[in-house]
Formats: structure tokens, C-alpha cells, sequence
């Protein structure tokens, strides 16, 4: 849990809609003055409307606590019902056991309410959350609940909460007297970035947070452009990030942190299969089978080394069947001489190279680890030691991240390593998206071969011996 890592004292990205975090951005501010404003005034139906996530239920409840002072409000969610339904909901919520009651009962029941509130001195307000999903009829029932009323006053003032689908249904024809009655909709907008920053700031002073600003300002850019200012997607990121910031000892969320949680969170990653499968058919047969992709290995430089001191010999060959005649038969044989020797030293250094890394390569469990792939050098002559020695392959494991893999392979996770897997990986477009069987190359923290101040011979010998000083 972060909060004790973090020093605070309760969740300040709850998924409860909490009044004590609600901040109130300019569309949230002139909100819930208009609301408040229409039902002081007795105005009857009043509508609050905006996209998901935008905190419609939050501002419902900061408007009730403000009302219940002088009224008795009622908030109801449970919209996926018929209108008998509805009102036995609206019973229950009353503290009045509505089983077995018939329509006309509890309509005779909750006149009776209303009276006497009224009273009392007090308005009725009743708010209905997820407004969008009641049926026509079931909005035709609401209609006529304003029928509550006596000459100089309304008896009931209901809050239609919901989403835009809600407008389109309020705009259809068979509810034009409904629409006809709302006498306020309020509209809600997204974060700006400066709202954004704000609004995270707000709810973690709130919940307790003392100290140097715990997101970073290229991290809160980060946050304002994913979640599209957003408060439900801002708070399921800030969420995700403390909690990994606390897992890794963070004090303070940066960039890299950030660009994490949000991988974490991408749910289209979480569709992809773990291994990409293809369908084929078996030789002879007309059946399709399943089969398991399996990337075909690259090959290896002691492979190609190998390939290329067998081409040789055969051109070897030619030249000696090419000059065999009396005249030439010593020249050849010189020359076959030189060739064949170079083609000995050749086989020998690849061999003890081989030997060598197969010796001193780590085999960490589960990972799959390749000799890189490494073109010759424009000049015709082996890459060097080092190079080889210090790229590798990895196969990324299901489940794995860029980030879990650079950080075991090279031990530390920053901007220059992300810059030198970009260099040896170039197709790859985007690190925060990898999948399982994907190969990527790395360069591991791999201290340098140490110059031993002497001019080393470049006989295949020679070779060997600076091999066994690098081991």
C-alpha cells in the first residue's frame, strides 16, 4: 500500500465519489451553480448530461449535501427496470417496504410523503443516476411524477443524471413533453492540462500529502495527454503509478514511471495472444492443422564463419583442378599451400571462439539467449571481439515489458539505455508495446577487455591469447 510510503492518510484516487475531492474545474463550477440555482427556484426537472468518467455522480452528491439542510433527497441507481420498479425502488430508499404493493398504492403512498414534507417546510429532490439507460415508458412514468403539485409550488424536483444517450432519447418525439419540462441541462467538459495538474495536487493535499511535488511536470503532461482530462482515466492512472512508484522505491513519479503504468493499463496489449498462431496444412493431406509459430533462428557468426572457410575450400579446389597440368603443378600446390593454411587458422580461431562463449555466456533460467547476427566490416574482416561479445538476442518471454527486460539485461532503465535499444532495434517503433516471441537485441553492462599495453600478432595464435586474457 502507497499510502504509508507516501505519507498519506487516506486514497486521493478513490473510485468512490467522494464530495471531499471534488474539484471544480470551470464547466464543473457552472455546473452545480446552475443545478443548485434550478432547484431553489422550484423549476421542477433539471438534467445534468456528459460523456463517461467526467464526475457527474461526484457533483450529484456535492449538490445534495448543499441541499439536505432544507430538503429530504433521495438518490436512486438502480435504472435497468420497469415503472412498478422504479417506484418500489423509490419506496425502499423512502424506508417504506413496497412488497406486494400495486401501482396505484404506492402512487397513493408517496403523495402522501410528499404532503408531508412539504409541511415540514421541506422540498423533496430526487436524483437519478445512469439516466440513459430507462426505457420511454419508464421516462413517461417520471413525467407524470411532476404531477405532484399544488397551485403555488412543486411538491418534487428531479435531477436526471446521465449520459449523452440521455439527450438523444430526451430529443425523440415521443418524449417532447419531458423535454418540454426540463428547464436547466448542464453539461460538463474535460480537464484542460493546468486543470489537470490542479486537480491532482487538490485530491492529494486532501488526502494528506505533504512534501516536494510528488509528479514530476513532464509527468503531469504526460498524464493530461493520455487521459484526455478525464478524471475517472486520471485517477486510474495516478493510482497505477504510485502503486509502482512504491514497489520500486520512488519518491517522486517521472516520466518513466508513468510511460509504465500506461503500458500496464493498455488493455488492446492484454487482447493479443501470448503466441502468435498460424493455420496450414500437412504434406499430402487436404486437412488444415494448428501449428505454433516459432521465429526461425537467425544464424549465428560462428555459422557463418564456418560457411564461409567451406566456400573457400571449394574455390581452393577449382583452382587446383584449374591448374593441374605439368607446367603448373608446383605453382599450384604453393598456392593451394597458402590457402589451405588460411583456412586452418580460420577454422581453429572460430572453434576456440566458439568453446569460449559457449564457456562464459550466461544461462539465466527460462531465457532464451542468441549470438547476435553482426554483418561483416565494409573492410572484409571479422567484426571486433568486443562487439560480439557485448550485443545479444533476447526473446521476449509472455508477460515480459521492455523495461523488466533492459533492467535484467543491462541493469539499469534511463534514457541512454533506451536510446542504444532504439539503435540496435530500428523496427521497432514503439518500446511500450513488445510482444512474446519477439526478439530484441540488447547490449548488457559488460565491462570492457582490459589493454594489456602489449602489440598483440595477428596470427590466429595471437587471437587465442587475447581471448584467454578477456576470459
Amino acid at each position: 500500500m502507497f499510502l504509508e510510503f507516501y505519507k498519506m492518510n487516506s486514497q486521493p484516487f478513490g473510485v468512490t465519489p467522494d464530495p471531499r475531492f471534488l474539484y471544480l474545474g470551470r464547466s464543473h463550477r457552472e455546473a452545480l451553480a446552475s443545478l443548485y440555482y434550478a432547484v431553489e427556484s422550484d423549476r421542477g426537472f433539471v438534467a445534468l448530461i456528459a460523456q463517461p468518467g467526467l464526475g457527474k455522480t461526484t457533483l450529484t452528491f456535492q449538490l445534495l449535501e448543499k441541499l439536505q439542510e432544507a430538503s429530504r433527497t433521495v438518490f436512486l441507481f438502480q435504472t435497468q427496470c420497469n415503472s412498478m420498479e422504479l417506484f418500489q425502488y423509490l419506496l425502499n430508499a423512502l424506508g417504506v417496504d413496497a412488497t406486494g404493493r400495486d401501482l396505484v398504492s404506492m402512487h397513493n403512498k408517496l403523495n402522501e410523503i410528499l404532503c408531508r414534507e412539504m409541511l415540514a417546510g421541506r422540498r423533496f429532490v430526487l436524483a437519478i443516476d445512469e439516466a440513459q439507460n430507462l426505457g420511454l415508458e419508464v421516462l413517461e412514468t417520471i413525467r407524470l411524477l411532476s404531477n405532484f403539485e399544488t397551485a403555488q409550488t412543486k411538491l418534487l424536483q428531479i435531477l436526471l443524471i446521465g449520459q449523452p444517450q440521455l439527450a438523444r432519447k430526451l430529443a425523440s418525439p415521443e418524449l417532447e413533453q419531458l423535454q418540454q419540462r426540463i428547464s436547466v441541462f448542464a453539461s460538463l467538459e474535460p480537464f484542460t492540462p493546468d486543470d489537470t495538474a490542479h486537480y491532482i495536487s487538490h485530491r492529494l493535499q486532501v488526502a494528506g500529502y505533504e512534501g516536494a511535488p510528488l509528479f514530476t511536470p513532464a509527468a503531469l503532461q504526460i498524464i493530461a495527454e493520455h487521459s484526455q482530462g478525464i478524471p475517472r482515466k486520471i485517477n486510474g492512472l495516478c493510482f497505477s503509478a504510485l502503486s509502482l512508484g512504491c514497489a520500486m522505491g520512488r519518491r517522486q513519479i517521472d516520466v518513466g514511471t508513468i510511460q509504465e503504468a500506461i503500458a500496464d493499463r493498455d488493455v488492446e496489449s492484454l487482447q493479443r495472444p501470448a503466441v502468435t498462431r498460424r493455420t496450414g496444412t500437412t504434406p499430402g493431406t487436404s486437412r488444415a492443422v494448428l501449428s505454433v509459430y516459432s521465429p526461425e533462428p537467425k544464424r549465428s557468426f560462428g555459422q557463418w564463419a564456418l560457411g564461409a572457410a567451406g566456400a573457400a575450400a571449394i574455390v581452393a579446389m577449382g583452382i587446383g583442378l584449374w591448374t593441374f597440368s605439368p607446367g603448373r603443378v608446383d605453382l599450384a600446390i604453393q598456392e593451394s599451400s597458402g590457402i589451405w593454411a588460411s583456412i586452418r587458422n580460420t577454422t581453429a580461431f572460430v572453434g576456440d571462439f566458439m568453446t569460449l562463449k559457449s564457456a562464459s555466456a550466461p544461462k539465466p533460467s527460462g531465457q532464451i539467449v542468441q549470438t547476435a547476427d553482426l554483418p561483416p566490416a565494409e573492410t572484409g574482416e571479422p567484426a571486433p571481439l568486443a562487439d560480439i561479445v557485448e550485443v545479444r538476442t533476447i526473446v521476449v518471454r509472455p508477460g515480459e515489458t521492455l523495461r523488466q527486460i533492459i533492467l535484467r539485461t543491462m541493469g539499469e532503465y534511463n534514457d541512454d539505455a533506451i536510446e542504444q535499444v532504439h539503435k540496435l532495434n530500428p523496427a521497432i517503433r514503439d518500446i511500450n508495446h513488445i510482444e512474446a516471441g519477439q526478439t530484441i537485441r540488447l547490449s548488457p553492462a559488460i565491462p570492457p577487455v582490459a589493454s594489456t599495453g602489449t602489440n598483440e600478432e595477428t596470427t590466429p595464435s595471437g587471437e587465442n591469447s587475447a581471448l584467454g586474457q578477456h576470459e
